[in-house]
């Protein structure tokens, strides 16, 4: 097994060119525009797929995307719990997923029904849910917030509700850190943040002197610690392109790094590592691939198909978002 000492840092250099698009991705795009398709994908997907898409973005940006989508065909390229919210935002759409078993540890850590069973020992709780998590968790919710707008969205809520932040701990002790505000915190995690280490981390910052560090929320308390900026991955965006650093080291998952090599021109980055590996990839995000692409725009499936009653008892929460974040 690889140690902290023994990997190689994994460093993306500045863009020199793109390769045209494939035979592949123009018959993607064509099988798009035969559907009256809007493609939307995750700052997590390969690049491939990030190439062909209409809107690339967070949680946030995608969720504000799908509620204005004027497409027939919603196809995420991300995980289940964004095609989720994506349905519950355009019920009369069609939405697919081009892999079903694309799913999310966060999203997993909180069930449902243990949520309702604590919900019911504890009814005055006002309930901040991370978009992370499934359609059944947002109908138990009173308001969603993303990593972006976390900060926004607690302070919105009244100052006499004690609040209960799920399902990331990591994500909701930031905001405590940021806000000053209590809340109760559920015990759930991505295993993607949790494997950055602030060793490696510190490790990074003597090879590459002077390189600034950014890191997402929900990393550990140790790795946000030693980074210059701990923000959502639309905000390293902006950061990136406006430090005076030619080297940035990025702890979050890998796909964030084509999206920057893309749109912050001339810069190097450096893969945040764990442990055990010079860089961090989600396994269920890379479940897309444009193979799976294509044969779901072709096939119109595999298809999101949510209850009624949970469309409905989910929606007011993340529309409570989107306008409060405005």
């Amino acid at each position: 097994m690889a140690t902290t000492r023994d990997f190689k840092a994994q460093v993306f250099e500045p863009l020199s060119g793109r390769e045209p698009l494939s035979a592949l991705q123009e018959e993607i795009l064509a099988l798009k525009r035969e559907r009256n398709a809007v493609i939307l994908a995750h700052n997590y997907q390969v690049e491939p797929i990030q190439r062909i898409a209409d809107f690339l973005g967070d949680s946030l940006g995608l969720s504000y995307q799908a509620a204005e989508a004027k497409a027939d065909v919603i196809l995420f390229c991300g995980v289940h719990f964004m095609a989720e919210t994506a349905k519950i935002l355009s019920p009369q759409k069609t939405v697919i997923l081009p892999d079903m078993e694309a799913g999310c540890s966060l999203a997993d850590s909180c069930p449902a029904e243990k949520l309702r069973a604590y919900k019911e020992k504890n009814p005055n709780l006002y309930v901040v849910a991370y978009i992370n998590c499934s359609a059944a968790v947002k109908a138990l919710s009173d308001v969603i917030c993303t990593s972006g707008n976390a900060h926004k969205i607690v302070t919105k809520v009244p100052e006499d509700r004690e609040i209960l932040f799920v399902p990331d701990q990591n994500l909701g002790s930031w905001v405590m850190k940021q806000s000053g505000r209590q809340m109760r915190l559920w015990p759930g995690s991505c295993y993607v943040h949790v494997l950055f280490s602030a060793q490696t981390l510190a490790r990074l910052k003597k090879e590459f002197p002077g390189a600034p560090v950014v890191a997402h929320p929900e990393c550990t308390a140790p790795v946000r610690d030693m980074a210059d900026l701990v923000c959502s991955t639309e905000k390293m965006i902006s950061f990136c392109r406006e430090t005076s650093a030619d080297t940035i080291i990025v702890a979050t998952e890998t796909g964030m790094i084509h999206r920057l090599q893309s749109e912050v021109p001339g810069k190097r980055f450096v893969a945040g590592p764990t442990a055990t590996c010079a860089c961090n990839d989600c396994r269920f995000m890379k479940l897309n691939t444009l193979e799976k692409v294509r044969d779901a725009l072709k096939n119109l499936s595999p298809r999101i198909e949510l209850p009624a009653d949970t469309i409905e008892k989910a929606a007011p929460p993340i529309r409570r978002m989107l306008e409060w974040s405005r």
